[in-house]
């Protein structure tokens, strides 16, 4: 008989019942830890843990279907064994539907229950490999998540803990801060995550426009509506619908978004037909809703409907200890498209460093791809990152603009490579030393022919 390796908790009012259920499960390998009723197991597993939960159907101040319940609220794939003495064959339908791994009828053989505990062990094993699978295709995913700051650390193990249910989620936080990324890796570490991930910036719509991106529409709804066509929430089903600015959306449309959200079915425009529909919804803003509702510009409901889970991120000027970190990875990942080899100097460190950051990690994406664009040695300066100072005061109001400074440097230098190689672009960007398609999207940007 091979030993079993895994935590147990045993819960029963008869005391001598989880003596003898721990003593066969010891033998078998099995660490085991005993209460008595449901507030203890509940104390018991929120100090240490456990891999499987065995429970008495029936016990004082708590049964073992209310304390399953709790249970799956702190974990939702913790295996619970629930045990009656009755026989009821109601009862244990009724607690596999709330979610037990399986249930046992008193008296039980013990090679019976070892067997069940030795299944909902391998079946966590095979839950916690596919969590680390989840976990690395969510890091694949969602770029560059840097967390060696106490604060983002903290977001990060919101949104994992939060990944698995079917909550959703509510990211507030500045421009720039990567609402995008957050959402992704809440997607991608979830059960969802083989299914469509589906984005939408709200702002980029007026509210009719929105309606149909949202719910789709049938052929004729309008005019230009030549066929029929599915919305985001169709597009979705199975996955998750991020819903980026949220707060422009229209006071009017917000009714009939909360509809679908409340009823999980959309009525495309022009259509009679309601559509079930099985999305996540997680939803962000850089406003504060709150002031929205006192306006009278966000629902009240809807907020609280978006807002189960909510997730603030914190500006990169709150962050300082993921500046240099985020800065290497931008750089390793901007050397790697351009083909280029370069290292981020000291002096460059400590001018990230005092930089405010007002456009937070999305400005400092673009100052590492500037600098990889300008940098003419292997060290990344801080002349070549070009850091708007900003200043305060008087001097703010003066001509002359981090844009200028790095569109007349950016055409100088590549015109000058396209002259020298007669425009030549697979040689001029081997010269500037970065790939074809950086130097097409910044001659496109600058409006430079060949």
């Amino acid at each position: 008989m091979s030993s079993l390796h895994g935590r147990i908790l045993i819960v029963d009012d008869e005391p001598k019942m989880t003596q003898a259920v721990a003593a066969a499960l010891r033998r078998s390998g099995c660490e085991c830890l005993t209460a008595n009723d449901g507030e203890q197991a509940l104390e018991i597993f929120e100090q240490h843990g456990a891999d499987v939960v065995i429970t008495d159907r029936r016990m004082p101040r708590m049964d073992g279907l209310e304390l399953m319940g709790r249970l799956l609220r702190i974990r939702a794939d913790l295996p619970v064994i629930v045990v009656t003495a009755y026989g009821d064959v109601r009862s244990a339908v009724n607690a596999m539907r709330q979610g037990a791994f399986h249930y046992l009828t008193k008296p039980f053989d013990l090679d019976e229950l070892r067997s069940l505990v030795a299944r909902a062990l391998e079946l966590q094993q095979l839950q916690t490999e596919n969590r680390r699978l989840r976990r690395e295709l969510a890091d694949r995913q969602s770029g560059n998540l840097v967390a060696h700051s106490a604060t983002m650390a903290r977001v990060l193990d919101l949104v994992d803990r939060a990944a698995d249910s079917q909550a959703t989620l509510l990211i507030q936080g500045e421009s720039g801060t990567g609402k995008e990324m957050i959402a992704r890796r809440a997607h991608f570490s979830s059960p969802r995550a083989r299914k469509p991930f589906v984005a939408v910036n709200c702002k980029a719509f007026a509210g009719g426009v929105l309606e149909s991106e949202l719910f789709g529409h049938e052929k004729g709804a309008f005019t230009g509506a030549d066929q029929r066509r599915a919305g985001c929430f169709e597009r979705a089903d199975g996955g998750t619908l991020f819903l980026d600015e949220i707060g422009e959306i229209d006071i009017g449309f917000q009714a009939k978004l909360l509809r679908v959200l409340q009823e999980s079915e959309v009525q495309r425009v022009g259509g009679d037909t309601p559509i079930a529909v099985d999305v996540r919804i997680i939803a962000a803003t850089n406003r504060d809703l709150r002031l929205g509702i006192r306006d009278s510009t966000f629902r009240e409901d809807l907020f609280y409907r978006l807002h189960v889970i909510p997730v603030t991120l914190p500006p990169l000027r709150e962050r300082r200890e993921d500046i240099v970190p985020l800065a290497e990875s931008f750089l390793q990942r901007a050397c790697r498209l351009g083909g280029r080899r370069l290292a981020l100097g000291a002096e460059a460190e400590q001018a990230l460093l005092a930089h405010p950051w007002p456009g937070n990690v999305r400005e400092l994406e673009n100052a590492i791809e500037r600098g990889v664009v300008l940098a003419r040695g292997e060290v990344l300066g801080p002349e070549e990152l070009l850091l708007d100072e900003r200043p305060v005061g008087p001097r703010a109001a003066e001509p002359g603009t981090l844009q200028e400074t790095l569109d007349q440097a950016a055409t100088e230098r590549i015109t000058a490579a396209l002259a020298q190689h007669t425009g030549r672009r697979a040689e001029a960007a081997a010269e500037l030393g970065i790939d074809r398609t950086t130097l097409f999207r910044w001659m496109k940007r600058l409006s430079i022919s060949d």
